[in-house]
């Protein structure tokens, strides 16, 4: 009988967790977000998406602002580029590097990773957000280097 009792106070926690969490999804209406300062707008994708106070980053190069090109100069440039990117979309949907809990990042060439963490370090400070990091076959536009972000926010 006491495994049935902490079943049944377990499944009424995560009723109860879901209808609070149902009830904010439902406050808070999705956003996509395209301000055009950095990704051209007429790409088929979303700057970023805004649910609740969670802001979804969609990942980014190191392209320069406004373009499809590639910034010159290899991992550093572009590592550098992307972050300022990130930091670009952040700041202009009113959240900063600060409020960033997760960056995927993925890169052309794994053996690259100690010089992007050089300059991932410019841009975060410790406490850092969690992370992950993978080597790919292949990026858009034929970039070293691509990070994506979740950030979140309390308002």
């Amino acid at each position: 009988m006491k495994v049935r009792s902490w079943v049944a106070i377990v499944v009424a926690w995560a009723c109860t967790c879901g209808a609070v969490n149902a009830a904010d999804a439902d406050a808070d209406a999705v956003e996509y977000l395209n301000s055009g300062k950095v990704l051209p707008t007429t790409l088929p994708l979303s700057e970023a998406v805004r649910v609740g106070n969670t802001l979804y980053l969609s990942g980014q190069i190191g392209i320069a602002p406004g373009t499809l090109k590639v910034v010159p100069g290899g991992m550093r440039e572009e590592a550098r580029q992307a972050l300022e990117n990130i930091r670009t979309s952040l700041e202009v949907h009113g959240y900063s590097l600060g409020d960033v809990v997760k960056c995927t990042v993925m890169l052309a060439d794994i053996a690259e990773w100690a010089a992007f963490n050089e300059v991932y370090k410019s841009f975060f400070s410790a406490p850092f957000p969690a992370r992950s990091a993978l080597g790919v076959n292949g990026l858009a536009l034929g970039a070293r280097v691509e990070v994506e972000c979740i950030a979140f926010a309390k308002r």
